[in-house]
């Protein structure tokens, strides 16, 4: 059995990066399941794209992917380093990793990532809608109309683009898993922008789901709590990343290896008949 109380808790230590952060310089060092995933072929065969794959929640899946049994197609701005150290995890499962650097506030970045895709690998079973921007800030005069709309353009745009892009290639059975937040319906203050674009998602991943759903593609969303990835050190003031997580039930930010296991599930043919639907990763945050 898994001991789960091994896992870091705060306070950490002070690291402030530059935006977007470096997974490989943050102490503790993130777990994104390197070690500790292991497939069972429940995604054989399928192929998927997964953006913000360089590091957090993105390389974990990209990882449990890989080891499930999925060629993998990732997209991350410009972490050239992290996005390498992922390909190299789901290379040594045995499987091929598509990088496609380039940023997403762009509309031909978002076509690019999905042509490339499908001209690697033919299709796209699995939409991973992951890569996101945030900063923090302490009162509405901080934020400029410039992040404002980035936020939007890179959290939000970016989804519907790629989505638009992609179902073209997606075939009945397929799954889209946008990644939402604890923010979406309990937006931290100080996280404005990036709050209200995750509610955004929520709206967008339900609205979707009924509109794909004759054409036999489900779509969900996954809404995180306090994960430990670069955005905290890279984003929020020094000593609140230092207790990040610190609040929750369990008392410490989630790693992202124990967020992937939700993607499994909703790309896997198990949730066939899961649509529609938010999922909470929270610590016992409750998400009602």
């Amino acid at each position: 059995m898994k001991d789960f109380e091994s896992y870091p808790k705060p306070p950490f230590p002070r690291q402030p990066q530059d935006v977007p952060g470096l997974q490989g310089k943050m102490d503790p060092y993130p777990d994104c399941g390197e070690k500790s995933y292991t497939g069972s072929g429940r995604l054989n065969d399928k192929i998927a794209l997964i953006t913000g794959g360089d590091s957090g929640i993105g390389r974990a899946v990209a990882i449990a992917f890989a080891r499930e049994g999925a060629q993998v197609a990732i997209s991350y701005l410009n972490e050239h380093e992290d996005a390498e150290e992922t390909a190299r995890w789901v290379e040594e499962a045995g499987r091929k990793c598509l990088l496609l650097p380039g940023d997403l506030a762009q509309k031909q970045q978002c076509e690019d990532i999905v042509s490339k895709t499908v001209a690697e690998f033919g299709r796209i079973d699995v939409l991973v809608n992951n890569a996101a921007f945030q900063m923090s800030h302490e009162t509405l005069e901080e934020i400029s109309d410039e992040e404002w709309l980035m936020t939007f353009d890179v959290n939000i745009t970016a989804m519907f683009r790629i989505c638009k892009a992609a179902v073209p290639h997606m075939g009945r059975g397929a799954s889209i898993i946008n990644t939402s937040s604890v923010n979406s319906d309990m937006p931290k203050a100080t996280l404005l922008p990036y709050a209200t674009t995750k509610g955004a998602i929520a709206n967008f991943t339900a609205g979707l789901a009924q509109m794909l759903g004759e054409k036999g593609i489900r779509v969900n969303s996954v809404a995180p709590g306090p994960i430990w990835t670069p955005l905290i050190v890279s984003t929020m003031p020094e000593e609140e990343a230092a207790n990040f997580g610190s609040q929750t039930p369990l008392g410490r930010p989630g790693q992202p290896v124990e967020v992937s296991p939700i993607y499994v599930l909703l790309a896997s043919d198990e949730a066939s008949y899961i649509s529609g639907t938010r999922y909470g990763v929270t610590g016992g945050k409750p998400i009602l």
